[in-house]
């Protein structure tokens, strides 16, 4: 599933340098995470980067976009294609 930045983010500018996917971006008042192009960090790393450097740890699952390791790894080859 794509991930989500609550509320609780405070636009400490760790996450979008540490998206191989460039899928997070500054929102109206927060980081937003576009979900057609996060893969978890599928195809690059075991974890999602984003969520290992968040010192608030305000990025969770988006359960409006839920996807499995196999649909994530698809949106992954499709990208990068």
């Amino acid at each position: 599933m794509a991930l989500l930045i609550s509320e609780e983010c405070i636009n400490c500018d760790l996450c979008p340098a540490e998206c191989p996917n460039e899928a997070i971006s500054m929102g109206d008042e927060i980081y937003q995470i576009d979900t057609a192009r996060c893969t978890e960090c599928v195809g690059h790393y075991d974890d999602p980067r984003c969520v290992d450097v968040c010192p608030v740890e305000c990025i969770e699952p988006d359960p409006a976009n839920k996807e499995t390791l196999d649909q994530l790894a698809e949106k992954y080859a499709a990208m990068y294609a």
